[in-house]
This record gives structure tokens, C-alpha cells and sequence, in this order.
């Protein structure tokens, strides 16, 4: 059995923000599989998707801090510019991180490890609403 979904989530400040149970609460479709995989794709090239640590926030924190020395903004040799000083720097991590993510689905729960967590990575100063395709496989 296939489902697919558009979810959009609330607007978020610049950072990472974990977004598992906003994401599960669009979608009580998941009850009905007992086994399957749940693909979430952000249809957005400024934002990220990764599954990480979901009770510490300073692990969040750490990670923009780090994020932000990787891809800083105003680098002399971006060329990309006309879209303000956050958006190139937005586009390497999102390439860096990743848009997609594929999880295992079981007894209609995502199998997710005890401290994981689904983050949203809001690269933008001002990213505004941002969607997820989500594509559900099982049975």
C-alpha cells in the first residue's frame, strides 16, 4: 500500500529545530502499516532534513555553530548573491546535510533509536514555511 502526503511545517528561525512529532501529528495514516518506509523529501534548496540527537538542544546549538564556520556568510568568492548574505551559505548545507530522509516504519510507528529525532535545518535568516513530500510504502 502507497500514500503520499504534502505537510508543511511551521516557520522557523535560522537553526536547527526538531520537528519529529509536528511531522506525526499530519500524519495518523502511519497507524494503519505494520511494516513499510516512511520518505520524507524537503522541497526547499536552502533548508536540510538529518536525523540526530532529539533531547539535548545545546546539540542543535553546537551544530549551527558549527555549521555556520563551515559556510560563513559574505565569503569573498561566493558569487551567488543577489539573494542576501544567508542564502549561498544556505545552499552548501543544504547540500551538505541533505534533503531526504528514508525511515523504517513498524507496528505504525517510525523505528527510530531511542535519542533520534527528525530535524528541520533552517539555513535562511527568514525561510518562511517549508514543505515535506511524504511518501509512505508498506503494508
Amino acid at each position: 500500500m502507497w500514500c503520499q502526503r504534502l505537510i508543511t511545517l511551521k516557520p522557523c528561525s535560522r537553526g536547527f529545530h526538531l520537528v519529529t512529532d509536528e511531522l506525526l501529528a499530519q500524519l495518523p495514516e502511519l497507524a494503519g502499516y505494520r511494516v513499510g518506509l516512511v520518505h520524507l523529501l524537503l522541497q526547499h534548496t536552502s533548508a536540510s532534513l538529518t536525523l540526530n540527537e532529539n533531547c539535548d538542544p545545546s546539540v542543535r546549538a553546537d551544530m549551527e555553530a558549527h555549521l555556520h564556520r563551515l559556510a560563513p556568510e559574505d565569503a569573498p568568492y561566493y558569487r551567488h548573491t543577489a539573494e542576501g548574505p544567508d542564502d549561498m551559505p544556505a545552499h552548501i548545507k543544504s547540500s551538505l546535510l541533505g534533503v531526504s530522509l528514508t525511515l523504517p516504519l513498524q507496528e505504525g510507528r517510525l523505528a527510530l533509536g531511542t535519542w533520534q529525532g527528525i530535524w528541520l535545518g533552517e539555513h535562511r535568516n527568514d525561510g518562511g514555511r517549508r514543505r515535506i513530500l511524504v511518501t509512505i510504502q508498506g503494508a
